[in-house]
């Protein structure tokens, strides 16, 4: 069993997603603009990936929903599903599926 979420059933939903969490999330974004042709907004993730505290705190959200519910599989697709899918999969201790 996922040590991290040995007492899962005691997580607080809405402590996970507080204004102050969600906004130290949304720091780790950058954003650059005209890439990869002029208009676009493109965000860039790596500076919330190199932040081990802001990736366990994404993961932690992407997974508290499904905690209990007896995912045995998560499906991703490509590129950034495939970053997040694995260790989601790993969290909830189901299977992953990469998807292209």
């Amino acid at each position: 069993m996922n040590h991290h979420f040995a007492s899962a059933s005691k997580l607080d939903p809405t402590a996970l997603a507080s204004p102050h969490a969600l906004a130290h999330l949304a720091s780790k974004l950058r954003t650059v603009p005209d890439f990869p042709k002029p208009g676009i907004q493109f965000k860039d993730i790596t500076p919330l990936l190199a932040d081990a505290q802001a990736l366990h705190m994404t993961l932690d959200l992407l997974a508290q929903p499904f905690i209990g519910a007896g995912v045995t599989h998560c499906v991703a697709m490509e590129a950034r599903g495939f970053i997040f899918g694995g260790a989601l999969a790993a969290r909830l201790n189901a299977g992953f599926v990469p998807v292209r």
